[in-house]
Formats: C-alpha cells, structure tokens, sequence
C-alpha cells in the first residue's frame, strides 16, 4: 500500500471518529509528523545548531469550529468523555495530561493576536509516546496548523514552529528549545532540516537513503522520558550557568578553542556539560558536510562520537540505550546514537538494509540477555512536515 492510500484510509477512519464523538463531520485533517534528530542534541536552547528529519509517523488531527466559545478535545488514546474548557476562562495553570498540548496551542495562538473561536478536536497517532520522538510536538504542529488554516491567520510554518515551542515551554511546562517543532513543520522528504537556533534561519541537507542503500533503524528502549522532568531542566540550567560564567550570551558563542579556559574556570561537571555543546556543534556542521559532498555512509564515526559525548559528558543517556547502541554497531551499524531529550527514549543506527534484520534481532536478543524489556525496533524515512491532509 502506497503513502498515499495509507493516508486515504486513515483519513477516513479519523472522520469517522470524529463524527462518532461529536456528531457532525470535522472541517478538515491536518497532520504533522514525529521527528529523529540525526545530531545535534541539547545544543537548541544553547542557540547553537541541529540537524533533524521528519519521520514517516505522524499525527493526525480532525477539526471544526464552532459559533461559541467552548473547546472540545478528545483522542484515540484519551478518555471516553472530551476534555472540555471554555476559551475565555481558560487558565494555562490548569491544563494537565495530554490535552495541555492542543489547549497550549489554542492559548498561545490568542496571545499572538488570532482571533479564535471554539472548535472540536480529535486526535489520532503512530508517534510513539515517551520514546524521544517528538510526540508533543507533531501534536502541538498539527493544532497550530489546523488552527491558522481554518482561522485565516495566514502565519507561516516557522511562526507556528514558535507557537509550538511556546506552548510546550509556557502552559506545558517542558523547558525545551525549537528543534522538535522545527522539524515537524519545516521537514522534507529525503532530507535533514539544518536549523541556527540562534537566528531561526534553515535549510534542507540531502539525506537519500535509498539511493545510498542504507536505513535508519529507530531502537525504542520503552524506557520513557518526559522534558517536563528534572533531568532535562537541570542540563538547561547548568549550561545558562556556564555561559554566565564564563562572560557569553550563550554556549552556542563558545569554540573548542575556549575549552582550555572553559576547563580553568568550571568545575569538573560544568566543564563536561560545556564540552559537549561545543562538539557538538562542530559535529552538526561536519555532518552536513559529509552528507552533501559524500553521502550518508560517511557520517558513521559522527554519529558514533556524539553518543559517547551524550554518555559521558552530558550523561543523559541510560543502560538500555548505551546497549542498544552497542549491539547495533557490533552487528553491522555504520553509526549509532541516542537521540531525543535522552534519560530514556530510542536510539538510532544508520544501517545496510541488507543487515537491517539482523541488526533488529541482534538488539532484540542483547536486551533479552540483560533483562530488559523487549525494544520496540523499527526503520524511518525522512519525510514532509505539517500539511493539511486532502
């Protein structure tokens, strides 16, 4: 089955949800997709550099406006009854669970000056939840799309990037920088999305993997993780102390030509945390390199010393994804990293798709080995950003 009949039929499916909960027909689909960060983790909210892609799992999300001032949210995944507020009264204090992210949306979208009735929403997903795959955001893209479409706002993808970010920082609670929402709205078929946190300026990097014969293995350990938790915070806050410290706006103005002074001036740990962001920095631009002027098979080796930076230095990696990382590389991966928010999640490995089964079943096996939950192991392409579903 093509991408596109996939979509026709889920599309229907979703239709038909909608009308089941609310009864009445939605005014149209909007999805937006998951993403993988190739490299490049932890360094946005440092406004440095990233490199991620859209996936081929998205969300999907079926809308109507409404002639009040009521919202209604239900899901495919949610309760039996619809979370329900009213626009007017609604308070970002309040919002919990899984519909902070649309009702986020909503909020931040009326503080940009959107003039935004009620509306019915209902959602459906093969992101999974908890694996670093930027769950939150395809579902906060997918609204924010859906919203500005059906409300005439006309803002463009980045600006709805930004209403995504605002949404998860100020009403979710989660300290996270643009990345994930870039990807999800800015993402294209066959490429990475090169992004300067810093000034918000992007561009497509060439990712073929088809062309190239290879894929991209996701290893979801099923150890979730969620950003509003305090690991994630404290890297933050450690690395804005370490900028004031050492005289700078932000890591992103530091080289590795100031580690010397980095390491004279931190204690042992900040030192570590400044490390990493510096790298890799350095290792995002020297991925988009290699990708344009050789191809996918010469960035192994980045991939490689970018989780040993994220295990060491920035420690936010765990036992079940320093394994999954382990057994990919020795079972035929060209590279293999964390990816996401780390303390859980998935991990990536660039793979021959002659060894893809392999290196599957060699993960499968090392977690059984240890105890561990069975990993949930899958390939991704990259793919389009946030659209409106016809």
């Amino acid at each position: 089955m093509t991408s596109e009949s996939t979509e026709t039929v889920s599309g229907v499916a979703l239709t038909r949800a909608f009308h089941d909960r609310f009864g009445v027909g939605p005014d149209g689909l909007w999805r937006a997709p998951g993403r993988v960060n190739l490299i490049g983790e932890h360094t946005d909210y440092n406004e440095g550099l990233v490199l991620p892609f859209a996936i081929d799992r998205a969300t999907t999300v079926a809308v109507r406006l409404r002639t009040d001032r009521t919202v209604r949210l239900a899901s495919a995944f949610g309760a039996a009854d619809p979370v329900e507020f009213d626009l007017d009264t609604f308070n970002p204090d309040s919002a919990t669970g899984w519909s902070a992210y649309p009702a986020g949306v909503a909020w931040e979208l009326r503080q940009a000056g959107v003039s935004l009735p009620g509306f019915d929403l209902y959602v459906s997903s093969d992101v999974p939840v908890g694996a670093g795959l930027s769950s939150s955001a395809a579902l906060e893209c997918a609204v924010a799309l859906a919203l500005s479409d059906l409300c005439g706002a006309g803002l463009a993808h980045a600006q709805l990037a930004e209403v995504g970010r605002r949404a998860e920082n100020n009403v979710v609670g989660a300290p996270t920088g643009i990345m994930d929402q870039y990807a999800s709205m800015l993402g294209a078929a066959d490429s990475a999305v090169f992004v300067d946190c810093r000034d918000g300026s992007s561009r497509h990097i060439p990712l073929d993997l088809n062309n190239a014969g290879l894929v991209c293995l996701v290893i979801d350990t099923k150890v979730s993780h969620a950003h509003a938790d305090g690991g994630y915070a404290s890297r933050r806050n450690s690395c804005v102390r370490a900028a004031a410290n050492l005289g700078v706006k932000a890591l992103r103005d530091l080289t590795v030509i100031d580690l010397p002074r980095a390491e004279r001036t931190l204690d042992e740990e900040a030192f570590r945390r400044v490390r990493h962001i510096v790298t890799e920095n350095q290792r995002v631009v020297r991925t988009a390199e290699l990708l344009v002027s050789e191809g996918p098979y010469a960035i192994g080796e980045i991939l490689n010393a970018s989780h040993h930076s994220m295990r060491d230095d920035f420690e936010i990696s765990c036992p079940e994804l320093d394994l999954a990382v382990e057994a990919a590389r020795a079972n035929g991966a060209l590279g293999s990293r964390m990816t996401g928010g780390g303390f859980g999640g998935s991990a990536i490995a660039f793979v021959p798709a002659t060894d893809a089964e392999k290196v599957g079943y060699s993960v499968e096996t090392a977690f059984a080995a240890r105890g561990y939950q069975r990993p949930d192991v899958f390939a991704v392409l990259p793919s389009d950003g946030a659209k409106q579903q016809s």
